[in-house]
């Protein structure tokens, strides 16, 4: 049960934050796929809130 709401905490990251992201979307256009992937991983504030999340999800 905990797990549906790590998920729905992802999700809801997800499409505050991550949909309309200039900067994602800027780097991808200019630099490919890959390039916007590692900015959002490693350095974007949201994205280390979901990679966290993510470890809860993992350590279950």
């Amino acid at each position: 049960m905990k797990n549906i709401h790590l998920i729905t905490e992802i999700d809801h990251l997800l499409d505050t934050y991550c949909e309309a992201c200039f900067i994602k979307s800027l780097l991808r256009k200019e630099k490919g796929k890959s390039a916007a992937h590692n900015f959002c991983i490693y350095s974007c504030t949201v994205g280390e809130d979901i990679r966290e999340i993510g470890e809860k999800l993992h350590s279950k």
